[in-house]
């Protein structure tokens, strides 16, 4: 295959490759912090299992709250390619992040202290919900 690459990407690329930003590898769950002073924030869950997705949820809703986020965008993915639908032993419900992640959350209720309100009714996208914090300022 000898496609041919633009100048566009070439551009991009070597943008990329000089660039000082730091980026988080995903799979680096426990050195993860929010590090932004904006209102809305946005983490993807694909590739997390369980486990994974849980602990980095709930540590990202309190530093969220922390730093003053009113919004977190969660992206779990559809869960079309999850495997766990074929066994037997597994809810096909649960083992799928855009049902165990609101549920989580749910169920524990020091996170839920800090939430107004769990939106996962986006007909447009159900690979996705919103998290709306309660305001730090106000929570005292």
């Amino acid at each position: 295959m000898s496609k041919k690459i633009s100048d566009k990407d070439i551009k991009v690329w070597k943008n990329f490759v000089t660039s000082k930003d730091k980026i988080t590898p995903k799979d680096d769950v426990g050195n993860s912090s929010v590090d932004i002073d904006k209102s809305s924030f946005v983490i993807d869950l694909h590739g997390f299992g369980l486990d994974q997705a849980n602990s980095f949820i709930e540590k990202t809703i309190n530093d969220c709250f922390e730093k003053n986020v009113s919004k977190i965008n969660v992206i779990t993915g559809k869960g079309l390619r999850s495997k766990s639908t074929e066994d037997p032993y597994k809810s096909s419900e649960l083992s799928i992040l855009k049902h165990s992640i609101p549920d989580y959350i749910s169920s524990n209720l020091d996170l839920m202290k800090l939430i107004k309100k769990i939106d996962n009714k986006n007909e447009k996208n159900s690979g996705s919900f919103n998290i709306y914090l309660k305001s730090k300022n106000k929570f005292r």
